[in-house]
């Protein structure tokens, strides 16, 4: 299993129309997560920044967010979402949504 966790900044006055989008996700972009092998997804929000997590249970990363990237409905999601959002000024060219580094995972007991 690979964890993920990546950070975006909320735009203000786009922080109502995110919220309400996100509390009625279209069941095709949740399909496609889940087609895609994405589990545990859930994505926070504290002082503008958005934060995301979710486990991916596949065998073939790359080919699996290809095909996330290709999904028409996916896309046309995103074509609502990406306004509301800035990407951090860390962000490298083209990156939106940019992966934070996992400094501690408590460990299971033996």
């Amino acid at each position: 299993m690979k964890r993920v966790a990546s950070i975006i900044q909320l735009r203000p006055e786009k922080a109502q129309e995110y919220l309400e989008l996100h509390a009625d996700v279209w069941p095709s972009v949740e399909q496609r997560l889940r087609d895609s092998n994405i589990t545990n997804y859930s994505i926070f929000l504290r002082d503008g920044v958005l934060f995301s997590y979710y486990e991916y249970v596949g065998d073939d990363f790359d080919a699996d967010m290809a095909a996330l990237s290709a999904d028409e409905s996916t896309r046309a999601w995103w074509q609502l979402t990406d306004p509301c959002q800035q990407p951090l000024p860390t962000a490298g060219p083209g990156e939106r949504w940019v992966e934070a580094t996992e400094v501690y995972r408590l460990r299971e007991q033996p």
